[in-house]
């Protein structure tokens, strides 16, 4: 019953709030444990009993929690990203990191694709893949985030000189956490 509160309380969480909310890196594992668990005590139920329609019951209330978390973390993380706000990595589980790693370039791709139509002009849909890495330099505190490799950067101080994806580094910019550098003004 304890795992079922905890999910009760997350699926409440993030139905309540607007913004994504923190999760321990392991939660998806110890659901799919106990969903497991909870399924095979229902089938050596005899169906006929009370036990075994309040463990069905328990089984549907569990699966609509689940499906609600996944679908409004999905949107949550997705729309985080199409304001281009980063997604700091602590609050994401670590299947969740994996998918953003997927969702990232995605969103970029159609963003550009908005900003061209915006403009007039129909740009060519194509995933690139961006190897170059941009130099900044941070103006104000920022804490760690994860880059649209996957990898951590951070936390970073004011003054802090950092070599971040493209990605990350522009919207750092964008927002004014953080100015870029050349090559050379780092010697």
């Amino acid at each position: 019953m304890k795992m079922y509160n905890e999910l009760y309380e997350v699926w409440k969480k993030e139905k309540e709030k607007i913004e994504i909310q923190g999760l321990p890196k392991d939660f998806y594992a110890k659901l799919a444990g106990y969903v497991k668990k909870v399924r095979e005590e229902s089938r050596v139920l005899d169906k006929n009993t009370t036990r075994a329609k309040l463990i069905q019951n328990e089984i549907k209330n569990i699966e609509k929690m689940i499906e609600d978390i996944v679908e409004l973390r999905f949107e949550k993380v997705q729309k985080r990203i199409m304001t281009e706000k980063t997604v700091p990595k602590d609050i994401l589980t670590k299947e969740e990191e994996k998918l953003f790693q997927e969702i990232y370039p995605l969103a970029e791709s159609y963003k550009a694709f908005l900003k061209g139509m915006l403009k007039g002009r129909l740009s060519q849909i194509e995933r690139k893949e961006k190897l170059k890495q941009m130099i900044v330099r941070f103006l104000k505190p920022m804490p760690a985030i994860i880059g649209s490799d996957m990898k951590t950067y951070g936390p970073f101080k004011p003054e802090d000189i950092a070599t971040l994806p493209p990605e990350n580094a522009k919207i750092l910019i964008k927002q004014g956490a953080a100015i870029e550098l050349e090559a050379n003004e780092c010697s």
